[in-house]
């Protein structure tokens, strides 16, 4: 006797059954509904199929409307054939609720267009829902959070191109199995997320949304990556969900990688977010603007309202949040409310933080005004002019809204302590509409700021003197050097550590290492202990204080977990103190806990005590634990023994396991076995996973045995399989012995196979051998073709041999045609400036002063540090209205 199917089965049988009936009425094939209905052929063949997934909610709807069947009927089929997979969430001890008591405008979903968007009640409703490309991404994450597996997707996009509605609407089929939601916010989201993420169940939503607020926070952001990981992949607490939202300057930045030797302060941050991100596009695509229509057609009022005004540009979610509104109400407001509306642009741009005091905002806005505004200000004008920016337009956005700030709360002493002098009081605090602070870092990116903001910011961000520090560092990229000056000795009294670090690099570059450590201490004392104790270390071990430099990076370790890099320094120091066995013990320490590099580093200490056995097996070691460089160590070792077969076998798992350096070295080794075709077959494996090294080194190796004709027969063969840098580089080797027509022959072969890149190196070729002629043409032929960086560089050669009004005249064709570097720009201006046409360097120079130079993004030290037309022209820098300083110290 067979059991009956379950409900959820019979529920989606019958869905299936409805559909197959409804297309045999329609007459159509499963390929034409698909086209008809806006979808992929998969997505309906497994709507269809038996044993399929459960069809998602916008399939279902958009097959009914097109077959003519009762959407709501079929809907609720689809509801209850829900596979319940996952069993119904019992434990709600882990912070958050049920993801069905939260209300969508609670997360952050923008409220959708005006009153007709109201229910009977009065209730906020949303938009009927358009599924993209990136909801894709959605669904099957939750589709194995759902089946048991922890995910993550963070979505990028501009403001209000509908993230937060994706990520809600994504997450409703968790809620019809209890899942709980959790959304970090209080007393900050950062402290928040970092207070109570160990305590996330599973089965649990964990709602990071605007997440720069959490992986972006300058204290706490790298331990908020790091705990999400944890919670990722810690398989007690799965399954979990964690969603994100991110705008693209944020995601740029926190996925950069740092400059050679520079800081790295987003690497956990970066590792987080590798193969996580998908990108929500401003505009809506054709596909996406006709189910926009059908969903108007079939009477939701409020696409059909956006509509009428975005369909044209296919901003749809944007119209729906507001913006339109919040861009008229800035651009026909009063000048004092365009004022204070330009400065709070202007401060959230260049870093200050999301609430702005109203003191600063007052103060800034003065410079905003022209000379007849100003006069005609009223004794409350700023009182108009931030009630006028109050009035709230599509619901709760307004262009400057008041925020309220909690009150600090501690827990209460046994005595009163005694009286301590408290933050000054900012006034009330506002916060800018997301459109419009999008929209001021778009219209006014190339603007600096007036005196009045500068003032401003040095008189009344004193509780932020981290957002002090980045203003600090805007007006230093702007070249208005005594306000970054101020500012950034400002923040620093201030407790900024970012400001303390940068005068301790300062006084280190000055030659002062005592007042270095002085600011170190300080910057330890405002609370950076970990960073600022490394950073004391390193200065001790520079002075040869290895006892001291060991003490002050335990200290580090102990502010924060040890972690093998701790521990590897530390090991060095010991090492270079002479402590041969401490430091091995701490490299056991760190190769106990995994880290292949110490047992590298232990196989070198025994390979210099000449413990060959010993380093073997700790080489060993690392290689079973899947470092392929062990293998090539090792195979340097058999090759010392004389134990060539060895030797290979090892450099074979290497190449096995992808290693293209172990190609390269079992190449040599046949090499110099004249096994010529054993090693050219090992350089044709390079060369069809992209690698061209090993047939350079062979063509190389060859040319330097004069075999000339085996030099060439390999290049080309590089050249033939789509790699000409081998020609090219086969061409310096003859260039340096002289054979300047052979370089150019093997140059121009280069170029005839298709390799542009070499119009550099041919043109450096001709002009070092003084064929300008040759050159001048070649650097025109790669400027035609859009690259301009030829003519730059020949310009350079020409300016370096002291022809420079030729160098000038190469370089304004360069800028002629589109480039636009600050190399370039600064370069000309140079030697415009030499030649007595003052009036062109200083243009040339404010369109570097003038370019793309948020200090958020940029890196460190100008692009125009230590220039000397720079310094011949403006010495003291530029005052805000970008006219030259005066004199100051």
């Amino acid at each position: 006797m067979h059991e009956e199917p379950a409900a959820p089965e019979q529920a989606l049988s019958q869905l299936r059954h409805r559909l197959e009936d409804g297309l045999a009425a329609a007459r159509l094939s499963r390929t034409q509904l698909a086209v008809r209905a806006e979808v992929s052929r998969t997505t309906v063949y497994d709507a269809l199929r038996a044993h399929g997934p459960v069809p998602s909610p916008e399939t279902v709807a958009a097959l009914a409307r097109l077959l003519k069947l009762p959407v709501e009927e079929l809907l609720e089929l689809r509801r209850r054939a829900v596979s319940p997979g996952s069993p119904v969430v019992e434990d709600t001890s882990g912070p958050g609720r049920r993801l069905s008591q939260w209300d969508p405008h609670d997360l952050e979903v923008h409220p959708a267009g005006d009153a007709t968007g109201a229910d009977a009640t009065g209730g906020r409703v949303l938009s009927g829902y358009v599924a993209r490309a990136h909801d894709r991404a959605l669904a099957e994450a939750v589709r194995e959070a759902a089946d048991g597996r922890s995910r993550m997707v963070v979505l990028v996009g501009s403001s209000s191109t509908g993230k937060t509605r994706a990520c809600w609407e994504a997450v409703q089929p968790l809620a019809e199995r209890g899942w709980l939601l959790w959304h970090p916010f209080d007393p900050t989201r950062a402290e928040a997320a970092l207070e109570d993420l160990h305590q996330v169940g599973p089965h649990t939503v964990v709602w990071l949304n605007e997440a720069q607020h959490y992986l972006g926070d300058p204290t706490h952001g790298e331990r908020i990556a790091a705990a999400v990981h944890r919670l990722l992949t810690t398989a007690g607490r799965s399954p979990v969900l964690v969603l994100g939202t991110l705008w693209p300057e944020y995601a740029d930045r926190y996925t950069a990688l740092p400059p050679a030797g520079g800081p790295d302060p987003h690497s956990r941050t970066r590792e987080l977010l590798s193969g996580r991100r998908f990108t929500v596009p401003d505009t809506f695509d054709d596909a996406a603007l006709a189910t926009a229509r059908a969903l108007a057609a079939a009477g939701d009022v409020l696409l059909a309202s956006t509509l009428t005004r975005a369909s044209g540009h296919g901003r749809l979610a944007q119209d729906l949040a507001g913006a339109p509104e919040l861009l008229r109400r800035y651009e026909e407001g009063t000048p004092a409310a365009r004022a204070i509306l330009e400065a709070a642009m202007d401060a959230r741009r260049l870093g200050v933080g999301l609430d702005l005091g109203q003191s600063f905002l007052t103060e800034a806005a003065a410079d905003y005004l022209t000379d007849t505004d100003f006069r005609n200000l009223n004794e409350d004008w700023a009182e108009a002019a931030y009630a006028e920016l109050a009035r709230p337009v599509h619901g709760k956005q307004a262009p400057l809204s008041r925020t309220r700030q909690r009150p600090a709360r501690h827990p209460p002493t046994i005595a009163p302590a005694p009286p301590q002098p408290g933050p000054v009081s900012p006034g009330p605090v506002f916060r800018l509409a997301d459109y419009l602070e999008e929209h001021g870092r778009t219209t006014r990116l190339h603007l600096c700021p007036p005196a009045s903001f500068w003032h401003a910011a040095h008189t009344h961000l004193l509780n932020s003197p981290d957002d002090i520090y980045r203003l600090s560092r805007a007006a230093y990229f702007r070249y208005r050097l005594q306000w970054a000056h101020h500012l950034r000795q400002r923040a620093a009294d201030a407790g900024s550590t970012e400001a303390l670090h940068y005068l301790a690099q300062g006084q280190l570059h000055a030659g002062d290492r005592q007042g270095a450590e002085a600011l170190l201490w300080r910057a330890f004392d405002a609370g950076d202990t970990r960073e600022a104790l490394r950073w004391l270390a390193h200065l001790r071990q520079e002075a040869g204080d290895w006892e001291e430099a060991e003490a002050l990076l335990w200290r580090a370790a102990d502010a924060d977990a040890v972690d093998v890099s701790d521990l590897l320094w530390l090991a060095e120091l010991r090492q270079e103190a002479g402590n041969r066995d401490g430091a091995e013990a701490l490299l056991r320490w760190a190769a106990d806990a995994g880290d292949t590099t110490a047992l590298l580093r232990l196989a070198e200490l025994r390979e210099k005590a000449g413990e060959w056995e010993e380093a073997e097996a700790l080489l060993r070691r690392a290689i079973d634990a899947g470092d392929t460089t062990a293998l090539l160590r090792l195979a340097e070792l058999r090759e010392d023994a004389r134990d060539r077969d060895g030797a290979e076998a090892l450099l074979r798992r290497a190449i096995d396991a992808g290693d293209t350096k172990a190609l390269l070295r079992l190449a040599e080794l046949r090499e110099d076995a004249r096994d010529r075709d054993g090693a050219e077959a090992l350089a044709q494996r390079a060369i069809d996973v992209g690698d061209a090294s090993v047939l350079r080194e062979l063509a190389e190796r060859r040319e330097a045995s004069w075999d000339r004709e085996g030099a060439e027969a390999l290049a080309q063969r590089a050249a033939d399989a789509g790699d000409a840098s081998v020609l090219a580089r086969l061409a310096e080797v003859r260039q340096r012995a002289g054979d300047w027509l052979g370089a150019d022959a093997l140059l121009r072969r280069a170029l005839d196979v298709g390799d542009a890149g070499v119009l550099l190196r041919l043109a450096e070729l001709r002009e070092e051998g003084g064929n300008w002629l040759g050159a001048d043409a070649l650097a025109q032929r790669a400027a035609d073709a859009g690259d301009t960086g030829v003519l730059v560089r020949v310009a350079e050669l020409r300016q370096r041999a002291g022809y420079r009004q030729s160098a000038a005249t190469l370089l304004q064709r360069a800028v002629d045609a589109g480039a636009r570097s600050s190399a370039v720009l600064l370069r000309l201006a140079d030697l415009r400036e030499e030649a007595g046409y003052r009036e062109e360097a200083e243009a040339l120079l404010r369109r570097v002063i003038d370019a793309d130079v948020d200090a958020s993004r940029a890196s460190i030290g100008l692009p125009f540090a230590d220039n000397t037309v720079v310094e011949r022209l403006w010495p003291y820098g530029l005052n805000p209205d970008g006219t030259p300083t005066a004199p100051w110290s």
